[in-house]
């Protein structure tokens, strides 16, 4: 029988884990304001994704920095979405999701570009994005219309 899964806002511990996690992706800004500004923007962040994955930057080895990356697309999810990010905790330790207020559905974007390009996938980040926040957003409708 596996253990239930339990959620927690995220601590300062966390926040600051997320936090250095970006740092890994955002130093491929370069100090360029104008990157800066564009990455405030969710197509800036895929952008800066994309930009890092056409220079195979990371390779299939580099779980952390993909990972890293992960983080980045998730802020994309929070920023597009108004999903939220929080702790998933169950037998085998405590992770970073992003869940669907209102919802039972969790995403956990920290593996959705590591686990392709470990897996020798392309990757565009563009169009899974939009695959995914789609998917979730008419899962949640459904969800929602079922008679309690």
């Amino acid at each position: 029988m596996t253990a239930a899964q339990t959620f927690h806002g995220l601590s300062q511990t966390d926040h600051e884990q997320l936090t250095s996690q970006r740092a890994v992706v955002e130093r491929y800004l370069g100090n360029d304001p104008q990157n800066l500004e564009n990455y405030a923007t969710p197509a800036g962040k895929l952008g800066l994704l994309r930009a890092i994955i056409d220079a195979r930057l990371f390779g299939a080895s580099h779980t952390y920095e993909l990972q890293c990356m992960g983080v980045v697309f998730g802020d994309v999810f929070v920023q597009v979405c108004g999903w939220e990010w929080s702790m998933v905790e169950d037998e085998l330790g405590r992770d970073p999701c992003i869940r669907v207020p209102r919802s039972t559905i969790v995403l956990y974007p920290l593996t959705m570009i590591s686990k392709r390009i470990e897996h020798g996938e392309p990757v565009d980040v563009f169009a899974l994005f939009d695959e995914i926040a789609a998917d979730a957003e008419r899962l949640a409708q459904t969800v929602a219309a079922l008679p309690s």
